[in-house]
């Protein structure tokens, strides 16, 4: 006779509730959802134009010296994720310690020991997801600066504008895929934050999702940084008083060889 499905009815829409939100926020990010741009959508648009100002480059450390930040910044999380799989792990073995923690939460009823390394492994399931988006990130951020390498300078001669277009496109698409494995790899890192709250029970970890998703929506679409990427307007305005990064007023500089009205050389 086989053994009944240890999950709750509470805990599978609980879980339900989760993957939908997981799947919504990721298409909401692309553009599939709603009109409004997202800072990840907008941060797509300035990896094009960075390739085309690369292309006008004749030396192209900076891209280089580009490419590396973002490698580096890759194999962190990649790294991290690794660790995190380990401890995942070495949690399976320790159930029943988890279990003691939680019987000594208020007004929690400890679940039994084979609903917790279920949702163990579930958490596995989610860093190595990650990890594997990390890694093949890693990888297209590798093509992209062979693909860099690859696009010529631009020169005035016949038809090789459009030689020099095609390769800043092949170059910029990269990047692009490579930035959206990135941010996939980096959702699945926040969204294991929010399942940690199943461990202590489906209505936790429904709260945690919402928690998250209010977060990470606001910084999509709401944030500084994004209105940093999509305002054109300058930092400060022609009459207004400029100010450093801790909010106090900077003196405005003069050149003394134009300054003719301030005691600069005549």
């Amino acid at each position: 006779m086989n053994d009944p499905l240890p999950l709750a009815v509470a805990d599978m829409l609980a879980l339900a509730f989760f993957l939908l939100v997981w799947i919504a926020y990721a298409f909401a990010v692309e553009g599939k959802m709603f009109g409004r741009v997202s800072l990840t959508q907008a941060m797509n648009g300035q990896r094009e134009v960075w390739m085309q100002t690369m292309a006008r480059r004749d030396l192209r450390m900076i891209d280089t010296g580009i490419m590396a930040g973002l490698q580096q910044g890759t194999a962190f999380f990649a790294s991290s994720t690794l660790i995190a799989l380990g401890g995942c792990f070495a949690l399976l073995g320790a159930s029943d310690r988890v279990l003691t923690v939680l019987s000594d939460l208020p007004h929690f009823s400890p679940p039994a020991r084979g609903v917790v390394e279920l949702k163990t492994v579930g958490l596995i399931i989610l860093f190595a997801y990650a990890f594997f988006k990390f890694g093949w990130s890693y990888r297209l951020f590798n093509y992209c600066s062979i693909l860099i390498g690859a696009v010529p300078i631009i020169r005035d001669e016949p038809g090789h504008a459009a030689e020099t277009e095609v390769a800043v496109q092949r170059a910029a698409r990269m990047n692009v895929l490579g930035g959206k494995h990135f941010n996939a790899g980096l959702r699945g890192v926040f969204f294991s934050i929010a399942y940690l709250g199943w461990f202590i029970g489906p209505e936790v970890l429904v709260l945690t999702t919402l928690l998250l998703i209010v977060v990470l929506g606001r910084r999509q679409f709401f944030s500084a940084a994004r209105q940093a990427v999509m305002d054109p307007q300058p930092l400060f305005r022609r009459g207004q008083e400029r100010v450093d990064a801790a909010g106090e007023p900077v003196a405005e500089e003069t050149d003394p060889l134009t300054d003719r009205h301030g005691g600069g050389l005549q």
